[in-house]
């Protein structure tokens, strides 16, 4: 059963696909938003007790539901309550560990919200939950061209079929309000059950589908991360990028969520530095600021005249020069502030063994070869003279 809630291995309805380790793997890889248990191995974790569950469903959905004083364990899969009817999930995450998501996602323990488990899912449930996730693939597409056949300018992006099967959920993105009542009503007569539209953003429906990005990695939106906050194009300034919008947006067609990763550390590191608007004035001419490297604490200056020269300067003398300005003494150039980077000695190797060449096992070969002959034609000479 590992893949019964992932996204790409759930319609096949026993293993992954990916790893090919038969849900199996130590990561927890084949599951989207996967948990790490890092209380498990503590033994007053181990031992207290809390009543509440970490159910995953399909995709990143995950709520908590009270045990109702059945014994669970992490992986166990287990039949959940809904508005009407029941729903099929996994058990994600267990004890301690419940606590802190219940307390980063800001839900109280005496919510009313939080729903109870009936019982761990029996086969007749698993089969029906199976025979639910067979159909979803099927259904997106005929939603989709239903959606089409009524004009509805939506993008139905994935399809999720309750437990029981008496409900189906069709997660969708538009940019402007839909008037859908006439599509919900097509597909109730299709599907025969009751039909429910949510919409949702481009970044959830890039962590619904997953994907891979740029960096080469699964997306965070569909692997770990939850918080979508906003990016701003000055989060890129900040970091010294070019402003390219191709390679600044991802998948989901916004800007990275990465981008705000080490934002904190680059505007903390760039506090320091000068005022990149910030002139300086020379008897040779006023510089004006190019670029600049954080990690070197280097900035670039060219001259107003002088525009193909690059002039790196560490930012203790920047400072230096404008406050020098600021007391209206100008230095002469700025060469004189210039940071001369010495070029590393490159050791050359040297032959000393005199082993390196390719073809010195063709030269012994060509030795011997001709001590060969010298030897046949030594042999020769004497057979004669005898």
């Amino acid at each position: 059963m590992g893949c019964g809630g992932c996204s790409t291995g759930r319609s096949c309805g026993s293993t992954p696909k990916g790893c090919k380790n038969n849900g199996s793997c130590g990561t927890g890889g084949c599951n989207k938003l996967n948990v790490f248990d890092w209380l498990s191995g503590m033994s007053e974790a181990s031992t207290s007790k809390n009543s509440i569950v970490e159910v995953r469903f399909k995709n990143t959905r995950k709520e908590f539901f009270h045990t109702n004083g059945i014994s669970l364990n992490k992986g166990d899969i287990v039949a959940t309550e809904t508005q009407s009817g029941h729903d099929i999930g996994v058990i994600s995450t267990t004890g301690e560990l419940v606590k802190i998501q219940m307390r980063i996602k800001g839900i109280k323990p005496d919510s009313k919200d939080i729903r109870k488990i009936y019982r761990k899912a029996n086969e007749n449930d698993i089969e029906k939950w199976h025979k639910s996730i067979e159909r979803e693939k099927e259904s997106m597409y005929t939603a989709r061209r239903a959606a089409k056949d009524h004009g509805l300018q939506m993008k139905i992006s994935d399809v999720e079929f309750q437990g029981d099967g008496t409900k189906v959920t069709l997660y969708y993105t538009a940019d402007d309000r839909v008037d859908f009542r006439e599509l919900i009503k097509s597909l109730a007569e299709k599907f025969k059950v009751r039909i429910e539209m949510r919409q949702i953003g481009t970044r959830q429906e890039a962590g619904r589908l997953g994907g891979i990005g740029s960096c080469g990695r699964e997306l965070c939106c569909s692997t770990w991360l939850t918080d979508f906050r906003t990016v701003s194009t000055s989060a890129a300034k900040y970091q010294q990028l070019s402003i390219n919008p191709t390679k600044l947006a991802g998948q989901c067609g916004k800007l990275k969520c990465c981008l705000n990763y080490e934002l904190e550390t680059y505007m903390d590191a760039i506090k320091d530095f000068p005022s990149s608007d910030e002139r300086l004035v020379t008897k040779k001419g006023v510089a004006l600021h190019m670029k600049t490297d954080i990690f070197k604490r280097l900035m670039w200056y060219v001259y107003e005249d002088a525009r193909e020269s690059f002039i790196p300067i560490p930012v203790d003398r920047v400072k230096e020069i404008v406050a020098m300005n600021g007391k209206g003494k100008y230095p002469d150039d700025l060469k004189n502030f210039e940071k001369v980077e010495i070029p590393e000695k490159v050791v050359e190797y040297e032959n000393v063994v005199g082993q390196d060449s390719i073809t010195r096992f063709d030269r012994k070969n060509n030795n011997s070869k001709k001590k060969k002959k010298k030897r046949f034609g030594r042999r020769k000479k004497d057979k004669r003279n005898s």
